[in-house]
């Protein structure tokens, strides 16, 4: 994954009113920390930062920090928490976290499926259960995706998070074997269609039935 560029100011004010002066100045209060550094307070710019995850599309933001007047100038770090508005949905506040390029970092990649499986093209329905994943791995070996192929599930087929196998120096940390995806049957409504009709049939067999018999006793 690539790093992006994002110019940062040193912060001295801390608080509500200096956060609120920034934010109307278009830029975000912002702190980066890290494993074996103190903690700086910054200030970036909000174009940046929204142009930085609409380029991410949803995945890991890396970066590298521009820092006026910091030693080191460029710190790469990543996004680890966003504090939003909750009405507004507006960037409050960010987090940086520092990485070092030679030490594995934990970030979530989203799953992705590839091919038709043959559960699917007999009616089933394939259902992801998780739809990201937590990797361990070098700032630079971040995989854009885990693909999964689902071309031989058939249903009833599940693929569990120890079947998968990734690019040598890539980890999935997991204490328990959980499900990532499986090919279900029939859909529920389909299911419970089916279920209708067949409890309409009997009724009309029943009420045949009971007509018949009338008929019978009449006579």
């Amino acid at each position: 994954m690539d790093f992006i560029e994002i110019p940062a100011n040193l912060r001295s004010a801390t608080g509500n009113g200096p956060a609120r002066v920034l934010r109307r100045e278009g830029r975000i209060p912002a702190v980066l920390y890290g494993p074996d550094v103190e903690p700086v307070s910054l200030s970036v710019p909000m174009a940046d930062i929204e142009l930085a995850m609409k380029e991410a599309a949803g995945r890991q933001v890396l970066c590298t920090l521009t820092i006026d007047g910091g030693s080191p100038a460029q710190r790469k770090a990543m996004i680890k928490e966003i504090q939003t508005d909750p009405v507004s949905n507006n960037i409050l506040h960010l987090d940086f976290y520092e990485i070092a390029m030679d030490r594995k970092i934990r970030v979530m990649v989203p799953v992705v499926t590839t091919g038709k499986s043959k559960g699917v093209e007999f009616g089933g329905m394939l259902q992801v259960i998780r739809r990201e994943l937590e990797v361990l791995c070098l700032p630079e070996a971040i995989p854009e995706s885990v693909v999964i192929d689902i071309t031989e599930l058939e249903i009833g087929d599940a693929v569990h998070v120890d079947e998968l196998s990734l690019e040598e120096d890539i980890e999935i940390p997991y204490d328990v074997n959980f499900t990532v995806l499986t090919i279900l049957g029939a859909k529920k409504e389909e299911v419970e269609e089916e279920e209708l009709e067949e409890g309409e049939e009997a009724e009309a067999a029943e009420t045949d039935a009971e007509a018949t018999d009338e008929a019978g006793t009449e006579a």
